[in-house]
């Protein structure tokens, strides 16, 4: 059974930065594309970036792009999402996704986190 358990969330000022990780088990981590999103209070959840299963391709949505950098690493198993400039309009629990690229940029995942916070304070 897939598990994705993210870690690096937390209460940060508007300008500053985090990491958030995404430690996968129970399949081949290196055979999927990885993905992250985020849902705000009230708001749908939405596309943040993907990465290929081989790391060589990437995207993000708009909002974010210069600002957030996904990558990974297949020997720990782990996909990243790298954080700067963060604006309190980036406030949302951030979840990550395993499933097929080009599906996975539309919401249509195979396995889901549990999420984890991230709190932008102005």
């Amino acid at each position: 059974q897939v598990q994705l358990v993210e870690s690096g969330g937390g209460l940060v000022q508007a300008g500053g930065s985090l990491r958030l990780s995404c430690v996968w088990s129970g399949r081949p981590f290196s055979t999927y594309s990885m993905g992250w999103f985020r849902q705000a209070p009230g708001k749908e959840r939405e596309f943040v970036a993907a990465i290929s299963w081989t790391g060589g391709t990437t995207y993000s949505t708009d909002s974010v792009k210069d600002r957030f950098t996904i990558s990974r690493d297949n020997a720990k198993n782990t996909v990243y999402l790298q954080m700067v400039s963060l604006k309190p309009e980036d406030t949302a629990v951030y979840y990550c996704a395993g499933g097929v690229l080009n599906r996975l940029r539309t919401g249509q995942c195979d396995y889901w986190g549990q999420g984890t916070q991230v709190t932008v304070s102005s």
